[in-house]
């Protein structure tokens, strides 16, 4: 499955262990994450070497691709709150939102008090926590590792060329 995994650049980055643990998780589970870069320690300045308005059309093209969007909220910004926003407003997909229990009380209360049906809170008080939080919050979205498109794409088996309908059994 296709994760866009939200973590503030811009804001605070104190929970950077945090969201590298659910990193890790979502990729030993072989989910493909297409916004890893943003966990890298160059990730403000390489977003600050491209006009906004790239990032923006980036951003939002990763969003439209991803089946799931997960977030460690805990430094939130206006980033993750448009990201977050955008797709309970806009989509039918699920998000599920990582945050120190700890650190609720620094957070919008729209993220803390979201109660949209394809919205998950998952508050954790400890790292050791994240790997079953992740692994069960996952699961439970309803969605596998594989995309829809990549399972059907396995289920019809591979593509046939032009010159294949000239083989004997084939027909289209």
């Amino acid at each position: 499955m296709k994760i866009y995994l939200g973590f503030t650049v811009a804001g605070s980055r104190s929970s950077i262990e945090a969201a590298k643990k659910i990193l890790n998780v979502l990729q030993s589970l072989g989910h493909e994450v297409l916004t890893s870069h943003l966990l890298s320690d160059g990730a403000w300045e390489a977003d600050r070497s491209v006009p906004p308005q790239k990032i923006f059309a980036r951003d939002m093209n990763w969003l439209a691709q991803c089946d799931l969007f997960v977030a460690e909220v805990t430094g939130s910004s206006f980033g993750l709150g448009f990201e977050t926003g955008y797709l309970l407003g806009a989509t039918a997909k699920k998000t599920i939102l990582f945050f120190e229990r700890d650190a609720e009380h620094r957070i919008s209360l729209l993220i803390t008090g979201n109660t949209h049906a394809n919205c998950v809170l998952a508050p954790y008080s400890h790292l050791r926590e994240l790997e079953e939080l992740v692994r069960r919050h996952v699961s439970a979205s309803g969605l596998s590792a594989r995309s829809d498109t990549e399972r059907l794409l396995v289920e019809a088996g591979p593509f046939r060329s032009l010159g294949d309908r000239k083989r004997p059994g084939l027909s289209f």
